[in-house]
C-alpha cells in the first residue's frame, strides 16, 4: 500500500510517571462498505463523552447527528477509495422479478412506445427526440476536457436543438444522421471496453432502439468516467488521508460526544487484561512486590489490535475508529481461521506419519491443497465443520496410502487411520493443545508485526510449525499490518488521550480492575 509509512519501533519498557506527557507526542506520530452508524448517532444524553469525563452529558440534535452523519459518509467513501485499489462504482442493477425491476420496465417501455408512435406518426412528431438530443449533447459535453474546445464547438454545433426544430417544422430533420453523429462521437470519447457497445449500436436499424442503447451506453461511460476520475485522485488522496480521516473524524466527535464509547471500552478491556496477568505475576511466589502495576500504553494498544484477529463480527460491535475497515478485518480474520486449521492438520499429521512421509514435499503440498479446498465457506452458519474435518482426516489417510503404496511401503492400518480421523475431528474442541499451541504462535507472529518499522522490508522470523502456511501468513500479516499502521496513524492522538485516561489516572488514583477479564 502506498501509504504505510514507516513508525517508529517503540519499545515495551516500563514507563515512568513522567511518561504519559511523552506518549501523547508520540503517539501522535505513529504511522481489499457497509458502516454502522448506531454508535455515532446514538443518544448521548446518558453517556458521558470520556472514561474520566466529570462534564454533564449533552443532548444531541438532530441536526448534529446529520451533520454526523454525512461525515461518517464522506470519511468512510475517502478511506475505501484510498486503500482499496479495486474500489469502482458500479450502475446498480434492479432484479427482474422485482417489483421495484418490472415497475421501471414498464415505465422505460411505455417512454420508449411513444417515441416510437411519434415518429412513425404522419406528420412525425419530434419534440420528443429533439429533447432526447438535448440531453445527448450535454452528456457529451460533460466527457470532454477543459482544452477540447473544437470539438465541443462541433457537437453544440451539430446538436444545436434550436436549428434542428427549424429543419422539423420544414420536415427536414434527418434524426438517423444525428444519431449516427452521436455514435461516432461516443466512439471517439469511450473506453477501449466500449468499443463493442459501439460497433452494436452502429449495427441496429431501427431508430427508437438505437436512441435507447445510445442512453444505455452513455451511463456506461459515465461509470466508467467516474471511475477513471477516482483512479486519478486515488495518490492525492492517499497523501492526504491521514491529515483528512483526523479531520473529519474530530469533527464527528465534535458533533456526537459519545463518538469514542466503543473504541474506551476496546482499549479498556485490554488494560484490564494486562493489569490482571500483571497482578498474577505479583502474587507468584518469589517474584518482586511493586509498588503499583505498571503498563506500557503501546504493549496495551498492540494487544488491542490482536484482539480483532478473534472478534466475533456478527454479534459484537466494532470500534468506532476501525468500522472503515470492518469489512477487510473479517475477511482477514476469516482466512486466518482457515490457516489455522490448516496449520493444525499438518502438525498432527507430521507427528503421526511424519518419519514415513518426510522428504515428501509434493504430499505435503497435496494434502493442504484438499484441506484448503474443504474449509471453503467454513464461516457460513451451515458449514458443518466436525463433518468436514473427518472428511479431511478420510481423505488424508487415502492421499498417504496412496503414496506409501506407489514407494511399495506398508499402508496405515485401520487404527492408525481411525486416530489420525479423530485427532482431526476433536480440533475445534476447547482446550485442544494443538489449537491451542499454532493459536498462541500466530498470535506472536503477528504481535511480532506490529512492532517493525516496516514489515515488508523485514519479516519476523516464522515461529515453529507454521511452515506450511509461510506464505499465505505472511501476505495475511502484510495486510494486517498495513491496516494497523495507517489505523495508528489516523486516530493516534484519540488512542493516546485515552491511554493516558485509562493508564496514568487509574494509576494514580489506585484504581486498579484486578478482576478476571471477560472474553
Amino acid at each position: 500500500m502506498p501509504f504505510n509509512g514507516e513508525k517508529q519501533c517503540v519499545g515495551e519498557d516500563q514507563p515512568s510517571d513522567s511518561d504519559s506527557s511523552r506518549f501523547s507526542e508520540s503517539m501522535a506520530s505513529l504511522s481489499d462498505y457497509e458502516c454502522s452508524r448506531q454508535s455515532f448517532t446514538s443518544d448521548s444524553s446518558s453517556k458521558s463523552s470520556s472514561p474520566a469525563s466529570t462534564s454533564p452529558p449533552r443532548v444531541v440534535t438532530f441536526d448534529e447527528v446529520m451533520a454526523a452523519t454525512r461525515n461518517l459518509s464522506n470519511l468512510t467513501l475517502a478511506h475505501e477509495i484510498a486503500v482499496n485499489e479495486n474500489f469502482q462504482l458500479k450502475q446498480e442493477a434492479l432484479p427482474e422479478n422485482s417489483l421495484a425491476g418490472q415497475v421501471k420496465h414498464i415505465v422505460h417501455q411505455a417512454f420508449w412506445d411513444v417515441l416510437d408512435s411519434e415518429l412513425n406518426a404522419d406528420p412525425p412528431e419530434f419534440e420528443h427526440a429533439i429533447k432526447l438530443f438535448e440531453e445527448i449533447r450535454e452528456i457529451l459535453l460533460s466527457f470532454l476536457t477543459p482544452g477540447g474546445n473544437r470539438l465541443r464547438n462541433q457537437i453544440c454545433e451539430v446538436l444545436d436543438t434550436d436549428l434542428i426544430r427549424q429543419q422539423a417544422e420544414h420536415s427536414a430533420v434527418d434524426i438517423q444522421g444525428l444519431a449516427n453523429y452521436v455514435i461516432s462521437t461516443m466512439g471517439k470519447l469511450c473506453a477501449p471496453v466500449r468499443d463493442n457497445d459501439i460497433r452494436e449500436l452502429k449495427a441496429t436499424g431501427n431508430i427508437v432502439e438505437v436512441l435507447r442503447q445510445i442512453f444505455h451506453v452513455l451511463d456506461l461511460m459515465k461509470m466508467d468516467m467516474a471511475n477513471f476520475t477516482i483512479m486519478s485522485l486515488r495518490p492525492h488522496l492517499q497523501r492526504q488521508l491521514v491529515e483528512y480521516e483526523r479531520t473529519k473524524f474530530q469533527e464527528i466527535l465534535e458533533e456526537t460526544p459519545s463518538a469514542l464509547d466503543q473504541t474506551t471500552e476496546w482499549i479498556k478491556e485490554s488494560v484490564n487484561e494486562e493489569l490482571f496477568s500483571l497482578s498474577e505475576s505479583a502474587l507468584t511466589p518469589g517474584a518482586e512486590n511493586t509498588s503499583k502495576p505498571s503498563l506500557s500504553p503501546t504493549l496495551v494498544l498492540n494487544n488491542s489490535y490482536l484482539k480483532l484477529l478473534q472478534w466475533d463480527y456478527q454479534k459484537k460491535e466494532l470500534p468506532e475508529t476501525l468500522m472503515t475497515d470492518g469489512a477487510r478485518l473479517q475477511e482477514l480474520t476469516e482466512k486466518l481461521n482457515q490457516l489455522k486449521i490448516i496449520a493444525c492438520l499438518s502438525l498432527i499429521t507430521n507427528n503421526m506419519v511424519g518419519a514415513i512421509t518426510g522428504g515428501l514435499p509434493e504430499l505435503a503440498n497435496r494434502l493442504k491443497r484438499i484441506s484448503a479446498v474443504l474449509l471453503e465457506g467454513m464461516n457460513k452458519e451451515t458449514f458443518n465443520s466436525k463433518e468436514v474435518l473427518n472428511s479431511i482426516g478420510v481423505q488424508t489417510c487415502a492421499e498417504v496410502n496412496k503414496t506409501l503404496m506407489e514407494r511399495g511401503l506398508p499402508t496405515f492400518s485401520a487404527e492408525i487411520q481411525a486416530n489420525l480421523i479423530g485427532q482431526f475431528s476433536s480440533i475445534e474442541e476447547e482446550d485442544n493443545p494443538i489449537w491451542s499451541l499454532i493459536d498462541k504462535r500466530i498470535k506472536l507472529y503477528m504481535k511480532s508485526l506490529l512492532c517493525l518499522p516496516s514489515p515488508q522490508k523485514c519479516m519476523p522470523p516464522m515461529p515453529g510449525g507454521l511452515a506450511v502456511i509461510q506464505q499465505e501468513l505472511e501476505a495475511l500479516g502484510c495486510q494486517y499490518a498495513n491496516i494497523v499502521n495507517l489505523n495508528k496513524q489516523v486516530y493516534g492522538p484519540f488512542y493516546a488521550n485515552i491511554l493516558r485516561k485509562l493508564l496514568f489516572n487509574e494509576e494514580a488514583m489506585g484504581k486498579v480492575d484486578a478482576s478476571p477479564p471477560t472474553n
